[in-house]
C-alpha cells in the first residue's frame, strides 16, 4: 500500500516562498506521474503542476513561471517549490502520485495548508 507525507506548508506572506515536499512509501509502479492539487475554499481541487516519471512537467496557467516542480526517484519524493506567492495561492494543498497502467490508480495524501497572507 502506497502511503504519501506532506511537508512543509504554512503561513507566508505575499511575495513570499515555501517549499512542499511528498515522501511516498510503499512500492510505485514504475510509470507514474506525481503532482500537486490545490483546493480553496469553496471552490473545486484543482491541478497545480505535475512531474512524469520520464521527466515531462505540466503547470497550472496560474502558477506558471513562479512554481516549480521536481521529483527524486531515488527518494520517491517530489517537491514544490513556490516562489511569488500570492494571496491567491491559498488553499490546502494534495500530493498525488498517479500509477499509470490499464486502469489508473490514484494515491493522495493528507493535504497541508497553505496561506498567504499579510
Amino acid at each position: 500500500q502506497v502511503q504519501l507525507v506532506e511537508s512543509g506548508g504554512g503561513l507566508v506572506q505575499p511575495g513570499g516562498s515555501l517549499r512542499l515536499s511528498c515522501a511516498a512509501s510503499g512500492s510505485i509502479f514504475s510509470v507514474n506521474v506525481m503532482g500537486w492539487y490545490r483546493q480553496a475554499p469553496g471552490k473545486q481541487r484543482e491541478l497545480v503542476a505535475a512531474v512524469a516519471s520520464a521527466g515531462r512537467t505540466n503547470y497550472a496557467a496560474s502558477v506558471k513561471g513562479r512554481f516549480t516542480i521536481s521529483r527524486d526517484n531515488a527518494k520517491n519524493t517530489v517537491y514544490l517549490q513556490m516562489n511569488s506567492l500570492k494571496p491567491d495561492d491559498t488553499a490546502v494543498y494534495y500530493c498525488n502520485v498517479r500509477e499509470i497502467r490499464v486502469f489508473n490508480v490514484d494515491y493522495w495524501g493528507q493535504g497541508t495548508q497553505v496561506t498567504v497572507s499579510s
